[in-house]
């Protein structure tokens, strides 16, 4: 018999039993999708859905040196977050790339949480290891990501998903803003987190629960929520969604040759904490603006742009590459983000290029994003 490589999560034979098209993902066995990709969509936009995100990386750091750790790791600032609150930042390596993007949670003065990329979780491990800076040396413990695994990881989105978790909740949910984290029993599992953060523009919470119960509280909140149209989602929505908010993907859009300016994350660069690793070259590259920038368009002839595929100028000059592209299930019309230069003018809204599909030039225009708004 051959060895099994990829790995399952607390929530697998619940994947199995909805009918879910298992795939390989970061070495993790993965439901691409069950009723199809634009329904479980259109599912998260207009009612609720649950995605298991148990596959994360999930890292503890503690003790006396965790936040000095922290700090030289990540471009956002830590120091800003009380108990309880959470943060977006890349991790930075020393010439000023992404080693990954993260999320970061302060659950006491000297404990905090880091919620990895799953392709990335034994690199991002090592990583951390390889770069405590010298004002944490011994000061600072840092768990591998397997232990994390002893939590399952059900995010729970769309409109409706924050009345549908306050009523299996044994605290009051509705007043808690966005990047904040709550302890709660659901469903009457106790040690329950309730971060209220995701990756698909829409209201909704991260819920860490014991991984023995993942199971119980994924079927309770597809009870709970039959009247709320609930549904379990797959990963390629979960890409169509993210997408339309011109949310990174780490691998497509940004990496380790990446720089936070260039893919539009300026706004999670804080220089003025204090040097972080990498801090001096972003410094230089925020001061001198990005030579390309990360941006999005939307396709004005008939064509679906796909990763790696060739941007064109429209006097037929290879100008860079697609990072991420596809339908958009809510804006009904093929949408894509990459990089072009800064200079002249290509990077500016409104702007014409050309997107190579199957040797053909296929009309695109560069548009502010993201690309779907609530309003809509």
């Amino acid at each position: 018999m051959a060895e099994q490589t990829t790995r399952r999560t607390p929530l697998f034979s619940c994947h199995q039993e909805a009918g879910g098209k298992i795939v390989d993902f970061a070495g993790w066995e993965m439901p691409i999708q069950y009723e199809g990709i634009v329904a479980e969509h259109n599912t998260v936009r207009e009612h609720v859905g649950l995605f298991d995100v148990s596959h994360m990386g999930r890292v503890e750091v503690t003790g006396a040196g965790a936040l000095a750790a922290i700090q030289s790791w990540i471009s956002n600032d830590a120091a800003a977050l009380e108990d309880n609150q959470s943060l977006y930042s890349p991790i930075c390596n020393s010439y000023g790339g992404i080693v990954d993007d993260c999320l970061v949670y302060r659950l006491a003065s000297e404990h905090y949480l880091i919620v990895l990329n799953a392709s990335n979780r034994d690199k991002d491990y090592q990583w951390f290891l390889d770069h405590i800076p010298d004002a944490a040396q011994g000061q600072v413990k840092i768990t591998h990501p397997d232990a994390g695994d002893r939590w399952g990881l059900i995010a729970v989105q769309g409109p409706k998903a924050r009345a549908l978790l306050s009523r299996l909740a044994s605290v009051e949910l509705q007043d808690v803003p966005k990047n904040h984290l709550v302890f709660a029993s659901l469903a009457g599992i106790d040690d329950c987190m309730l971060a209220c953060t995701g990756y698909t523009g829409e209201d909704g919470f991260e819920v860490f629960v014991p991984a023995e119960y993942a199971p119980r509280l994924w079927n309770a909140l597809l009870k709970e929520g039959e009247g709320d149209n609930v549904a379990p989602i797959g990963l390629g929505a979960r890409d169509t969604l993210r997408m339309e908010m011109k949310y990174p993907l780490y691998g497509n859009d940004i990496d380790d040759s990446t720089s936070p300016i260039e893919a539009g994350l300026g706004w999670t660069v804080k220089l003025g904490k204090g040097a972080f690793t990498g801090s001096d070259v972003i410094a230089q590259h925020k001061e001198n603006k990005p030579p390309r920038r990360w941006i999005g368009f939307k396709m004005t002839a008939r064509g679906i742009p796909r990763h790696g595929y060739a941007i064109f100028s429209p006097d037929g000059e290879k100008i860079g590459h697609v990072t991420s592209g596809g339908f958009s299930p809510s804006l009904k019309e093929p949408i894509g983000v990459g990089y072009v230069p800064a200079k002249p003018h290509f990077a500016k809204p409104g702007s014409v290029l050309h997107i190579e599909i199957r040797g053909k030039m296929i009309p695109a225009e560069v548009v502010r994003t993201p690309f779907y708004r609530k309003s809509l």
